[in-house]
Parts: C-alpha cells; sequence; structure tokens
C-alpha cells in the first residue's frame, strides 16, 4: 500500500482559551492510504497537554520513516501493521491518522459506512456538547449567543480553571446561567484547579445544576482523586489523566468516567478496547477532540452509539474546515450513509 500526506492549517473562528492557554490555529496532517485503487484518509491532529505548542514536525518526521516500512503491507493487516507502529514508538497522532485510513479503506472496500459495519445505531448518538472557553462574563456571554445561532444545542461544556481563581470561574458560570438557566452544563476545569479549590467547585457546581466535572486536577495528580471521588457530589471524569486503554483499570475506583480522543487513542481500534474496558469497569464514556477537522470527529463519532456524552464540536468552530461528513441535526451529529468515514473535500462555496 502507498503512503501520501499533507499538512492543512484550519483557523478558529473563536479562539479557545482553557487553563492552560489559548489557541486560534492548528496546523494538521491529511494520510492517504492507496490499494487496489481505493483511498482510505485519515488525520493526525498535533496535540501537547502540557503547553500551548502543537508543531507537526514530529509527525511528518514518523510518517517519512514508517511510511517504507508499510509499503509491504495490505489495508486488512491492521493487526500486523499496529504491532510495527508500536515497534517503532510511533506517537499517538500518527497512529490514529494511520489506523483511521485503514477504517476508511475497509469501509470503502466493503461499500458499507463504518457505523454499519460496527453493527450500530445512528439514532443513538447522543446530543452534541458545545465550547465555552474561558473569558470575561461578558465575553462568555457573547460566545454562548453566538453558539446558539449555530445550532439548537441542548448541552454546554464550559471550560473553568482561571488563572484568577476560583472566583472568576463562579463568575463564568452565573453569567452563562442569567441567559440559559435551565440548559444543563457540563465543566472541564483542564487540571487547573488545587484540590481545595476543586472539593469547593465540585459542590458548588452541583448547587448549578452541572452535570459532571472533568479532569478537575492536573495530570500526575491521580492519587488525589480518591479522596475528591469521595467528597464530591458530582462525578468526575478524566481527560489529561487517561489516554490508553492501559490507564483506565487504574483509575476505575477514583472516577466515574473518561474522556477518549481519538489523537490521544492513536485509532478507531484503540478507542473500541478503551470503550469495552470501561463498560467492564461501569465507567461513564465521553467522546472529546483537539483542534481536529470533520475528517477526524466524524470518524470517532462513527463508534457515538457507544457512548454518554460526545464533545465532538471543533470542527463546528472552524472557519476553514477543508472536509465534511457529519451532519448537524437538531443538536446531534450523524454520520452520513456514504462508504467508510463518509468524508469529502468541502466544496469551496459549501
Amino acid at each position: 500500500m502507498l503512503l501520501n500526506w499533507q499538512t492543512f492549517t484550519i483557523h478558529k473562528r473563536v479562539p479557545l482559551r482553557i487553563s492552560r492557554g489559548t489557541t486560534s490555529e492548528n496546523t494538521n496532517i491529511w494520510l492517504k492510504i492507496s490499494e487496489e485503487n481505493i483511498e482510505g484518509w485519515g488525520e493526525a491532529s498535533p496535540f501537547d497537554i502540557t503547553s500551548e505548542e502543537k508543531k507537526p514536525d514530529k509527525i511528518l518526521q514518523e510518517l517519512n520513516s514508517i511510511a517504507p516500512i508499510l509499503q509491504s503491507f495490505h489495508p486488512c493487516q491492521r493487526q500486523e501493521i499496529e504491532k510495527i507502529l508500536w515497534q517503532n514508538q510511533i506517537s499517538s497522532a500518527t497512529r490514529a491518522a494511520i489506523d483511521t485510513a485503514l477504517h476508511d479503506w475497509l469501509g470503502k472496500k466493503a461499500n458499507l459506512p463504518l457505523w454499519q459495519i460496527f453493527g450500530l445505531d445512528r439514532s443513538l448518538i447522543p446530543p452534541v456538547s458545545v465550547t465555552i472557553g474561558l473569558n470575561s462574563p461578558e465575553n462568555v456571554q457573547k460566545r454562548l449567543l453566538d453558539w446558539l445561532e449555530i445550532g439548537d444545542f441542548s448541552l454546554l461544556k464550559v471550560k473553568l480553571g482561571s488563572p484568577d481563581g476560583i472566583e472568576a470561574d463562579r463568575a463564568i458560570i452565573l453569567a452563562i446561567k442569567e441567559i440559559v438557566p435551565h440548559l444543563p452544563l457540563t465543566v472541564d476545569a483542564n487540571g487547573g484547579w488545587q484540590f481545595s479549590d476543586a472539593v469547593k467547585m465540585c459542590q458548588w457546581l452541583e448547587e448549578k445544576g452541572v452535570i459532571y466535572v472533568e479532569q478537575p486536577l492536573s495530570a500526575g495528580q491521580e492519587r488525589d482523586l480518591i479522596d475528591l471521588y469521595q467528597k464530591s457530589p458530582l462525578p468526575i471524569f478524566v481527560d489529561e489523566s487517561c489516554f490508553s486503554s492501559q490507564d483506565i483499570p487504574k483509575l476505575a475506583d477514583r472516577v466515574h468516567g473518561i474522556n477518549i480522543k481519538l489523537m490521544k487513542a492513536g485509532g478507531l481500534a484503540e478507542v473500541q478496547r478503551m470503550i469495552h474496558i470501561a463498560q467492564a469497569c461501569r465507567l461513564q464514556i465521553m467522546f472529546g477532540c483537539y483542534s481536529d477537522s470533520s475528517l477526524a470527529n466524524t470518524a470517532i463519532a462513527h463508534l457515538g452509539p457507544l457512548v454518554n456524552y460526545l464533545d465532538l464540536d471543533s470542527h463546528l468552530n472552524l472557519r476553514d474546515d477543508p472536509f465534511t461528513g457529519l451532519s448537524l441535526e437538531k443538536g446531534r451529529l450523524q454520520p452520513n450513509n456514504s462508504p467508510g468515514l463518509g468524508v469529502s473535500l468541502r466544496i469551496k462555496d459549501d
């Protein structure tokens, strides 16, 4: 099989600020795997959970090194290819692009959409949540109104963990409640709280009707999650603390749910493993994203019927998404009936 790739830069309509910094654009990689006149597509989105630095250089270097090795394989040899990627210590974002492209190729070969190959029911995909980043109360309200103009959304994800402290976080929640007092909210602190503040905020947010809190403590503080789990009236989800299926059993006694992201997991095969292990551990599951285009978000959305929450809104906040694949119907993302991922290049006048 033949691998080809190119970079593309996407720009956010509204920059997203979280506790670690602000993102307004990202340079991603579009990967194409060709065999038997069939082309499978995948996307790699560089990400960094410790800083704002997100460069594609490492992914491009890895593709240059692994492409000659993979040429002798057929796209149906996913198990062997996955082993080769691990042996060569290929990063999760690069593995995600390759694995996604192999799944897309398979769907096109079978002439079936992935959700149908997986045997899933698209009507079970939960509503998508849309994200409101850290900002002043006035700008938070403007961002909320902007989202409400785009679609009929029934769930909001609010970024907290402000460097200005928990009073600034509370002001954000109160500002949102002024406009949509009855709309359900979830909160993502991105590890921005100290333990004592996390306890206070979980108690306060429960009074404000928040559904759950995501990553209240920074990665590396998983031991403290045990105490927070006992003291918090809200369910606790983790994102930065959970990358792969191997992390889940170690977290099962101190969290209520996990955030699975395609780029962290390293592909749809690992996403499925994570789902199965999380379900066996009686954990709730959400899907999240980084600065992903419609290509990556469509890929993981095919497994959407298996999760409790869907936080795949990055492509909805792009000015120049080169791809189209998911439709937004009454606040829900729906993969289409086309073979494979069902992703195509967006018509420029679209």
